[in-house]
């Protein structure tokens, strides 16, 4: 989301040579570049103008040195000062309380309030080992309730269930005897949602929360608000002690300024940013990660945390093992690699957190996430010996198989050709020729 500030970052630092000291006259127009480039990204005009003016504080006067240039000298202030503007470092989730430890979630309708308590409540079961209670007190969306409950089921937590006709301080007051009876470390409430802030939606809230007595109060916003986003996050922030922030749809097609901008505004820390549509896509917030994704530095930390939850360990021995014996890759490990890619977010999502340079590479590839679909349904059309022996597929085969996935001839051949270029790559790797693997990594991913 942030593509076209971090662009404009980018060609903006290139832009100071030949200095040897950063002086308010040689940053003067750099610094006026950026303000128009946070400007653009939607960022908060109190908030530019605070950045902008730190920013010239902690440059002006800072020595080029080393093999430093001055463009580079200010992305390091630059990165400082959009750490400290995210809020300095990450501020991890309270539960500190006897449990349960009550977590209210608040938000406009459509921000993505159920979604994000759904995923808050599996990071809370597999990053924490706690044992979740999820509660719906929106009583005037019967949809909302019953997305909940699946999102528990998905989510492998527990779900309250609500009777007809209950109000919001019943349903806050059952469910909170019933989360202590049952022994819930968590118990989230999902709070009903308009379409735009209203009296009637601020007091219910607010009387939630002096009944509740949350450890956190969150407020769910849209990163793709933009301007509104911060907008809203003021209203609630005077309206209700907030403890933090979920920035939703990070992974969307914005200007990113939200992000920049929240923090600023409301006084809270970002806790979390929904980074998916999947369950799992929700990662607490870390703002030295994302100072550097929006300089074009990549996130490549969060990168190898993303791989270590969504490769499957035992499935990538598995293969380890079966190379190494001098089996042949076929057609099902080839398949199992494209689910691994889904697990771990999809390749929008690892392209998002690579350095610029190689991200804008990959991306100008065309990769579509779609692909990973249509290709396990050409590989699910085959028939188990076909998977094994795909040397064996003519053209007959080749056009039942496209008929049964639905997609063209054309796209059965170019799998086939992605495949056997894949195949090559193992057998280098079991050859122990890495420089050679390197050379045929293209091959691995569809559309390269």
């Amino acid at each position: 989301m942030f593509d076209n500030l971090t662009n404009r970052l980018s060609g903006i630092m290139k832009s100071l040579r030949g200095e040897v000291r950063l002086t308010e006259a040689n940053i003067q127009e750099v610094l006026r570049e950026v303000r128009m480039a946070l400007l653009e990204a939607d960022v908060a005009l109190p908030v530019v103008k605070d950045f902008i003016a730190r920013v010239k504080e902690k440059a002006i006067g800072q020595e080029v040195i080393g093999s430093l240039s001055p463009g580079q000298a200010l992305v390091g202030v630059v990165h400082q000062e959009l750490i400290t503007i995210m809020g300095g470092e990450n501020t991890e989730i309270n539960l500190a309380t006897v449990p349960p430890a009550v977590i209210l979630m608040a938000g406009l309708q459509g921000a993505g309030k159920t979604t994000s308590s759904g995923k808050l409540a599996k990071w809370l079961i597999e990053q924490r080992k706690k044992k979740v209670l999820l509660v719906s007190c929106d009583i005037y969306r019967p949809a909302a309730t019953h997305q909940l409950e699946l999102l528990a089921k998905q989510a492998k937590a527990d779900f309250f269930p609500v009777q007809v006709g209950q109000q919001p301080r019943e349903i806050a007051i059952d469910s909170l005897e019933f989360a202590r009876k049952h022994h819930h470390d968590v118990m989230i409430m999902d709070t009903a949602g308009r379409l735009a802030i209203d009296e009637a939606m601020m007091r219910e809230i607010s009387e939630l929360e002096v009944l509740l007595k949350p450890i956190e109060t969150l407020f769910v916003v849209d990163a793709m608000q933009g301007q509104d986003a911060v907008n809203t996050a003021k209203i609630f922030a005077e309206a209700l002690p907030l403890t933090g922030v979920i920035l939703t749809k990070l992974d969307g097609d914005s200007r990113g300024g939200a992000a920049l901008s929240v923090r600023h505004i409301t006084g809270k820390p970002i806790k979390f940013a929904g980074v998916a549509e999947r369950l799992t896509g929700l990662e607490a917030f870390r703002p030295d990660r994302m100072a550097s994704r929006i300089l074009g530095m990549g996130d490549v930390l969060g990168l190898i945390e993303e791989a270590r939850r969504g490769v499957d360990q035992d499935e990538a021995e598995k293969l380890a093992k079966k190379i190494k014996s001098g089996k042949k890759f076929d057609l099902d490990d080839f398949k199992i690699q494209f689910q691994q890619i889904r697990n771990m977010g999809g390749m929008n999502a690892l392209v998002d957190k690579l350095p610029a340079q190689l991200g804008q590479a990959v991306q100008n590839i065309k990769m579509d996430d779609k692909i990973i679909g249509r290709t396990e349904g050409i590989i699910n059309s085959m028939t188990l010996q076909e998977r094994a022996k795909p040397e064996i597929l003519k053209a007959s085969r080749k056009r039942r198989i496209a008929s049964g996935a639905g997609v063209s001839v054309q796209e059965v051949n170019r799998l086939l050709t992605q495949f056997e270029q894949t195949q090559k790559m193992m057998k280098r790797m079991n050859k122990g020729g890495m420089a050679k693997m390197m050379r045929g990594l293209k091959g691995m991913l569809p559309g390269m």
